[in-house]
């Protein structure tokens, strides 16, 4: 997208085109990259989540893209192949979601030399109106662009032209020796706070982009506005319902987070804000007072020792989802440009608390869904039985992890037991997990009286014949009683990590014995049954790869940790033990989904 040459002057077209001349000049890009403008095109791709971007600079005889991101093209291009060619209103985007539907472009050579399927772009100027050329997105097939993703581009199109503008500025002030005159310094002081602020919306994009969790949100909200607007209080609130919620500062809270949480229709501006609709501001607290607000309001600012404020709403899709508050403790003018400024950063942090809302909803959706598919560990007269599942941190959703208990139907307390870990992290990894547990379960049912290892070869036959697709490891167990209160573990290990068996003096055994994991690709091999006696008072403990394998870590050291902490059991609650593992060694957040499964023979 572009506009014709020289377009937004009011002078003759002999000057306009002098002036375009000397402000491309004096840009300083040549035919080389820029660092400066390939990171523009990059913020164009992550932000829009299109394949390619360009800033393309518009000359008389060439075009120039000191800007790429996602295009092998050269950077000096003819102008027979301009992006900017087409004529459209400056102070508006160009957006053409077909090409080859559009009599525009369909025919014109700039379409197939960029691969051009869907395109958008806004114009970028200097300061007196001429149009150097555009920040553009392109897509290699046709697609929609959202209103949103326009005034993205929109902001990040006047960011970019601001650093255009301070370059010009620069280098014209560089190439004179006498003192600049004073319309010169406002241009350049100007073009400064023009550059800061842009420089601001830039780092709120980029900053805000990678965070998923409302408290990611908050930090980065404080780090993004701590340096520039240098407030004495940020403050960040979401709308759940009729209620407000003060997302807390974890680092330092301030005593306006006291009052944590609070009904929408309550007498404070950051509520006010978001019901509203509209922006709060706050010049001392005789302010709140004739304003009519809370005397909560009032404690509350007097005790920061504030002395101005500002509360943005968080635009919403169909609501506003909160508010965002800054506070000052010295008198502060907070003019139109600022409340655009403060606007413009709402609407980034509003996009990251959607996104973390959403990402929160789907993680507590399917933890529970997780939670549901694992099984409620039967009675067994003669075992006692415990099981636990920890899901991974904050970016995982479901995994392949699971654990399972059941009798076998005709076998007086025979009991099987499984621990396993399906390939992934992902809904289709538990869709798996959930469809290889009950395939095991039917074959133990099919092939009543056989050992464990021909069930589980019982299961890849299936998961091959099937095309199932299933992947991972798993220990499969059946658990017999024997006479004197003994019982058999029989089991068979499918590239699982090693069982541990304590005997009733705290020895501890690793059943290292295993054979090749499952995997569809691998040609299916013999499947052992191996067996051991558990005397009263012994214990098997199971778990997954999450508890001990954790990125730059030692799993044999993290295994001997859980050993250690399996030897020290004094044959309390085995839930008390699973969750002490849990905690020691995985630790709250863990890299990856834990199970763990514990089976223990009573002493006399």
């Amino acid at each position: 997208m572009g506009a014709r040459v020289g377009e937004g002057s009011t002078a003759g077209p002999g000057a306009r085109a002098e002036s375009r001349r000397a402000a491309l000049r004096d840009c300083g890009l040549s035919a080389g990259a820029d660092p400066g403008m390939d990171r523009f095109a990059r913020l164009v791709t992550r932000l829009l989540d299109v394949p390619a971007a360009a800033v393309v600079l518009v000359a008389e005889d060439r075009q120039l893209l000191p800007g790429l991101s996602g295009l092998d093209v050269p950077r000096v291009t003819s102008l027979g192949e301009s992006l900017c060619w087409q004529t459209v209103p400056a102070a508006e985007p160009m957006a053409v979601a077909d090409v080859e539907t559009d009599a525009r472009w369909s025919a014109h050579p700039a379409v197939g030399a960029f691969g051009v399927g869907a395109y958008a772009g806004i114009a970028l100027t200097d300061s007196d109106g001429n149009v150097l050329g555009a920040l553009c997105a392109l897509d290699g097939v046709p697609r929609e662009w959202p209103a949103d993703a326009l005034r993205d581009l929109a902001d990040l199109a006047a960011a970019c032209g601001a650093e255009l503008r301070l370059r010009i500025a620069t280098r014209r002030s560089g190439r004179t020796r006498a003192l600049v005159e004073d319309a010169d310094r406002r241009i350049a002081e100007q073009a400064r706070g023009e550059l800061a602020r842009s420089r601001l919306l830039l780092r709120a994009a980029e900053d805000l982009a990678d965070a998923t969790t409302l408290a990611d949100v908050r930090r980065q909200l404080r780090n993004l506005v701590a340096s520039d607007l240098e407030p004495a209080y940020v403050g960040l609130t979401v709308v759940e319902g009729r209620r407000v919620r003060r997302l807390v500062d974890t680092l330092n809270r301030e005593p306006v987070e006291e009052f944590e949480t609070y009904d929408l229709d309550d007498g404070w501006p950051s509520a006010r804000a978001a019901r509203d609709s509209e922006i709060i501001v706050i010049n001392g607290a005789y302010d709140l007072v004739d304003g009519g607000y809370s005397e909560d309001t009032v404690t509350a600012f007097t005790a920061h020792g504030l002395n101005t404020a500002i509360c943005v709403p968080l635009p919403g899709t169909r609501l506003p989802l909160g508010s965002l508050i800054l506070g000052w403790s010295a008198p502060r003018r907070i003019d139109v440009t600022e409340k655009a400024l403060l606007t413009a950063v709402a609407g980034y942090v509003a996009h990251a608390v959607e996104r973390a809302l959403y990402v929160d909803e789907r993680v507590g959706v399917a933890h529970e869904l997780q939670r549901a598919m694992l099984t409620e560990l039967p009675p067994v007269t003669g075992l006692e039985l415990a099981g636990h599942y920890r899901p991974a941190a904050a970016g995982q959703l479901v995994g392949g992890d699971w654990y399972d208990a059941y009798p076998l139907p005709g076998h007086e307390r025979v009991l099987a037991v499984t621990i396993g870990d399906i390939t992934g992290h992902n809904t289709a990894a538990a869709a798996l997990m959930g469809q290889t547990r009950s395939m095991l379960r039917q074959a133990d049912v099919d092939l009543l009286g056989t050992d464990p290892a021909s069930a589980v070869s019982a299961l890849e036959r299936a998961n091959d014949a099937l095309g199932i697709g299933a992947s991972g490891t798993l220990v499969h167990a059946h658990l017999r009683p024997l006479d004197g209160g003994r019982w058999e573990f029989a089991w068979t290990n499918a590239g699982h990590l090693p069982p541990l068996v304590r005997r009733p003096g705290g020895e501890i055994r690793q059943l290292d014995e295993n054979d090749v994991m499952l995997h569809y690709a691998l040609t299916q091999r013999p499947r052992t049954t191996r067996r051991i006696t558990l005397d009263p008072g012994s214990a098997v403990l199971l778990y997954t790869d999450g508890l001990v394998d954790r990125a730059g870590g030692d799993i044999d050291a993290d295994i001997a940790a859980v050993a250690e902490l399996f030897a020290g059991y004094d044959g309390g609650p085995l839930d008390g033990l699973l969750q002490v593992v849990a905690d020691r060694i995985g630790g709250p957040g863990p890299e990856d989904d834990i199970a763990l499964l514990a089976v223990r023979v009573p002493g006399r």
